[in-house]
């Protein structure tokens, strides 16, 4: 009976062994026999399994470790029931299996009534325990799958009801939700919405057949499609484009409908006013003609236009163009941008813009050009494939403004910040009397790290304009400590430890990306990998890349450099030190870095090494 029970648990499964991988066993047992076997079967099979032999034990254990399976024996104690009761109640998400040599039906189904999912009798055979194990397993992954599609589901729902107008309402048409679009578009109250019939919006332009059309197709459980004019609470009326649901129960009954719109009240709009302006009945060809040339005049006066064929070719080229190039049409017309193509622009940028508009998509970016005289100059453009009647694309339509100083002032704005935030590091040494090359040389340092480690080209950039204000926040120390030529004591070390917070606090409010990143290094170039630094005490990669970076720049650049508190340190006698902080103060991964490439690093010192 109990062999027939257990199998059919059991189904055949390649992954048996991947599926019990990921159990935590409790077991709760006594007979050292029965303890023998469990052990010898389980320890290579399952991730982790506990033996104890008291209940107080177990709730420790459930508590502070996420145990899959509860094998009890309920002879291990008289009041065992009522314990495998109290398991169930407080952790019913936890499977139980309860094992003895019970042979009757009905303290097997007792055992069911007070919350055991399943039932395992002694001697425990190695068969029936892993395929109620495997049947575990297989019910977790299966429950995490679920758990994560409910997830899914409830982001699904999240996106639909910010992004478009949703209501649902029950079989007779009243509504029962509506959310904050579909509210503030209807300009109803939430209030006035709930427990009205939907007709509540309908417009007078809607015929009733157009709705008796609608109900129709929902009433066959069909999901219905198509235009429809509401009117709002003030009189106005918008337009949408909806699709309602029919939402059926397990018995196929439609319990509600849900209604999902597209605002397209703009669109509808332009689409009567284009309608009315193109009615030839309105206007003769010649006009619209007419109209034609004077659009195309004004885009040629106020832009650079190009086209070319599908090859790249340029078949046209308006007077603008010519002017900011410097070549004739004669020159352009039969030649490729090549003749433009600034040189500094990488390959892969053309390639990604032909793979878009090869596929009839829209392109915009800014293009760096070079002219005639081998001037840069910058046109943000717009190239538009252009359609045949069946869909092929026929050519290109470019449409350029010149950006050239734009670009320029936004350069010359970048440089301007670049040397303020120099500035401001060399003030900062100056005052702790100190040189503006250790700066100089931890910008190097840095920028060189991160791009071993891997960095982005651009983070690199960031990095190393602001890793010069690491020591910011010393324009709040006082000189007497900022400056004193001895060991500081207990106080005025706490004391020194805050630059760290009155750096952050300077910058962390900066919108500039450079500067946010400034702040966190001025925060975090304190902090040691094993935790031991300050000011919060992190560990790890818990510190910012940037922050890890500047604390090994700032370190080896400062142990060889003078201060009013010490002399410069040998070269070796550093890098020892840096060998022995691998792990403890540093990243270990950046100090295997440092010694991969320690003749650059020394080339950056010998550079910008300080003038005496």
């Amino acid at each position: 009976m109990f062999s027939t029970y257990v199998s059919s648990l059991c189904e055949k499964d390649k992954n048996i062994d991947f599926l019990l991988s990921k159990l935590n066993i409790l077991i709760i047992e006594t007979d050292k026999e029965s303890i023998d076997f469990l052990s010898l079967n389980l320890k290579d099979s399952v991730k982790n399994f506990f033996v104890i032999s008291n209940f107080e034990k177990a709730f420790e254990i459930l508590e502070s470790i996420n145990i899959d399976i509860i094998l009890l024996d309920i002879e291990i104690a008289p009041n065992a029931l009522s314990f495998a009761k109290e398991i169930k109640e407080r952790y019913f998400e936890k499977y139980l299996i309860i094992s003895s040599d019970f042979n009757d039906l009905d303290s097997i189904n007792y055992l069911f009534d007070i919350g055991a999912d399943t039932y395992l009798p002694k001697p425990i055979e190695k068969n029936k325990l892993f395929c109620m194990l495997k049947n575990v397993a297989q019910n977790k992954i299966k429950t995490q799958e679920l758990e994560a599609k409910n997830l899914l589901l409830e982001q699904y729902k999240d996106a639909v009801d910010e992004s478009t107008l949703v209501s649902k309402t029950d079989p007779k048409g009243v509504i029962t939700y509506a959310n904050e679009q579909f509210i503030k578009l209807s300009g109803y109250k939430k209030e006035e919405l709930i427990g009205k019939p939907h007709n509540i919006v309908r417009h007078m332009d809607m015929s009733k057949e157009d709705f008796a059309d609608m109900w129709n197709t929902l009433k066959n459980k069909k999901v219905w499609k198509g235009i429809v004019k509401n009117r709002t609470k003030n009189g106005t009326y918008y337009i949408v484009d909806a699709t309602i649901i029919p939402i059926l129960n397990t018995k196929s009954e439609i319990v509600e409908y849900v209604a999902i719109r597209h605002d397209i009240t703009e669109l509808e709009k332009y689409k009567d006013i284009l309608k009315e302006e193109l009615d030839v009945s309105k206007q003769g060809l010649e006009e619209k003609t007419h109209f034609l040339r004077e659009y195309e005049k004004a885009i040629n006066e106020s832009n650079s236009v190009l086209r070319t064929d599908l090859n790249g070719v340029i078949t046209y080229v308006n007077d603008s163009f010519c002017k900011l190039s410097g070549h004739s049409k004669y020159t352009l017309i039969g030649n490729t941008h090549r003749i433009v193509r600034h040189p500094s622009v990488p390959s892969i940028f053309f390639s990604k813009l032909w793979g878009r508009i090869k596929n009839k998509k829209i392109w915009r970016g800014v293009i760096k050009n070079i002219d005639i005289k081998n001037r840069t100059f910058y046109l943000a453009t717009t190239i538009i494939p252009i359609l045949g009647l069946k869909g092929e694309i026929v050519e290109y339509m470019s449409i350029s403004q010149d950006v050239t100083d734009l670009i320029n002032l936004h350069e010359e704005l970048e440089e301007t910040q670049k040397e303020i935030i120099c500035t401001l590091g060399e003030v900062v040494e100056t005052r702790s009397k100190e040189t503006g090359n250790h700066i100089k040389r931890v910008a190097e340092y840095s920028a060189l790290l991160g791009k071993y480690y891997g960095l982005s080209p651009d983070r690199i950039e960031l990095l190393k304009l602001a890793s010069p204000m690491h020591d910011v926040g010393k324009v709040g120390i006082a000189d007497a400590i900022l400056n004193k030529p001895g060991r500081f004591d207990e106080n005025e070390f706490e004391i020194m430890k805050t630059h760290t917070n009155i750096g952050y606090e300077m910058l962390k409010s900066s919108k500039r990306d450079v500067l946010k990143i400034a702040s966190v290094i001025a925060y975090e170039h304190h902090e040691k990998y094993n935790g031991k630094g300050y000011p919060n005490g992190i560990s790890g990669e818990s510190i910012s890349i940037e922050g890890r970076i500047t604390a090994l720049a700032d370190v080896f650049d400062a142990l060889g450099s003078d201060r009013v508190y010490k002399k410069a340190w040998e070269l070796d006698r550093i890098l020892k030190l840096v060998k022995e902080e691998r792990g403890e103060h540093f990243d270990p991964k950046l100090v295997d870095i440092f010694f991969e490439h320690l003749d650059e690093f020394i080339k950056i010192r010998d550079t910008y090494r300080d003038k005496i």
